[in-house]
C-alpha cells in the first residue's frame, strides 16, 4: 500500500505529460497526492473500520475534493443516494492496494 501511495505521489507530475526515458527528477517539489492516493485510504478505512465502501469514499472524498476526481465521481461523493453511474472503472486496480496490505498473512 505504501509502495502504490508512493508510486501515485511521485507519478502525478507525469501523469498528463508522460516521460519516455529514464531522465527525469524522482523526487519533484511539485510531486502531489492524487485521487488514487484518497480513495486508496478510504478503501483501506472501510475494511479496517467495518464502514460501509460507499460511506467511506464518499467520506474522503470529500475530505479532499480537488484530488483529481473526474466529473462523475465528484458528484458522486456528494449524492445523499448514490448509485452505479457507467464509471469506467479504471482507478479500481490503483486503489485495491490496501485489500492485499490488510489481508497479508504472512509475517
Amino acid at each position: 500500500m505504501l509502495g502504490a501511495i508512493a508510486g501515485d505521489v511521485l507519478g502525478s507530475i507525469h501523469e498528463f505529460n508522460p516521460v519516455k526515458n529514464k531522465k527525469f527528477e524522482l523526487f519533484n517539489p511539485n510531486c502531489v497526492f492524487t485521487d488514487d492516493t484518497v480513495m486508496t485510504v478510504a478503501v483501506a478505512d472501510s475494511l479496517m473500520n467495518e464502514v460501509p465502501y460507499v460511506e467511506s469514499l464518499q467520506k474522503w472524498g470529500r475530505k479532499y475534493p480537488k484530488a483529481g476526481y473526474g466529473n462523475w465521481f465528484r458528484k458522486w461523493i456528494h449524492l445523499d443516494f448514490p448509485k452505479p453511474y457507467n464509471s469506467f472503472g479504471n482507478g479500481s486496480a490503483m486503489r485495491c492496494s490496501s485489500v492485499g496490505w490488510l489481508y497479508d498473512d504472512e509475517d
